[in-house]
């Protein structure tokens, strides 16, 4: 028992040292197609993602929802055309999209978790702003879903810009 516990440890404490050793090169072997392949990839599952919930679930979007779907549907279109073959310009065009998108996201889980008062809702008619239709793990909503994809495809962004600068 005590023999494999020291071969596990031991295993452990290598795989941390190889991350350490190898952690400046990881960026630099990642190429500029694969960084702007998991941009888009992001934006198309978020895109059919959100086509689920409206039209398999039927969950009708609010306004804020709307919103963010005018910020993630061209960054599918945008990001796909950059990829064949791959522009450097894409990020310029991709770029406000995706800001655009976190934004409204970002003021929509502001709402949906109650920070800001529903009376600075957006969303007069129709479903309100607030209405939880998805709740994983006690927490997990479709607000925060968007706001992860956002979030992962800006930091992409930056990262690619920072890339292609070099």
């Amino acid at each position: 028992m005590y023999k494999a516990w020291r071969k596990k440890d031991f295993k452990l404490i290598y795989l941390v040292y190889i991350l350490i050793e190898t952690r400046g090169t990881i960026m630099t072997k990642i190429s500029n197609w694969n960084f702007l392949f998991f941009a888009w990839f992001l934006a198309s599952v978020s895109t059919l993602g959100s086509l689920f919930f409206s039209e398999v679930m039927q969950f009708p979007p609010c306004v804020l929802c709307w919103y963010q779907r005018i910020g993630m549907y061209p960054l599918a279109v945008i990001l796909l055309v950059g990829l064949f073959p791959f522009d450097p310009k894409v990020i310029r065009y991709s770029f406000p999209f995706a800001l655009f998108g976190w934004v409204v996201s970002l003021y929509h889980n502001l709402l949906h978790y109650e920070i800001v008062p529903e009376s600075a809702s957006p969303c007069l008619q129709g479903v309100p702003c607030s209405t939880v239709f998805l709740n994983w793990f006690g927490f997990v909503t479709i607000p925060l879903l968007s706001f992860i994809s956002f979030s992962l495809i800006i930091i992409i962004l930056m990262l690619l810009r920072k890339k292609v600068a070099k």
